[in-house]
């Protein structure tokens, strides 16, 4: 059984050759440049009226997450369609959320979406969950606490 490292090494690969796509860089790049993109460490002190929107796949959000007050884990494919439901008639569309997904490309575009739909306080966490992890941060999974070890 492949450990959560290489799962995550091969993932990110994969994601690579997506980039591949002019296209797709240029919305990548239209969300970075109309989303904030916030640094892990602006995230050390998560405040209880921050939500954290995963917007990684169910499997990817199994691997680990990072633990916060409140954690919505909202796959990028279905985003518009349980934003909603899950986020604007529990918290609110001004509610603070800050999303982030593995690498930071899905997080920005899934920021950038919630925007578009009359969210008025998003970010995205500017590298993503690996992002996180360089910088020493720990996530979270049913195993427990997990460590990035380089």
């Amino acid at each position: 059984m492949k450990n959560i490292h290489s799962k995550l090494a091969e993932y990110e690969k994969k994601c690579d050759e997506v980039f591949l796509s002019k296209h797709l860089k240029g919305l990548i790049e239209e969300a970075i440049s109309k989303v904030e993109q916030i640094e892990p460490s602006d995230l050390y002190v998560v405040s209880k009226d921050i939500i954290l929107v995963d917007v990684r796949e169910p499997e990817e959000f199994a691997s680990g997450y990072i633990n916060a007050h409140e954690v919505l884990t909202i796959p990028r494919g279905k985003l518009e369609f349980m934003a909603i439901d899950k986020i604007a008639k529990e918290y609110g569309d001004d509610a603070k959320i800050v999303t982030y997904c593995l690498k930071g490309p899905r997080g920005s575009l899934a920021a950038l979406q919630l925007q578009k739909m009359g969210f008025t306080n998003v970010r995205n966490l500017k590298g993503g969950i690996l992002g996180w992890l360089a910088e020493g941060n720990s996530i979270h999974s049913y195993l427990g606490e997990l460590l990035l070890v380089k």
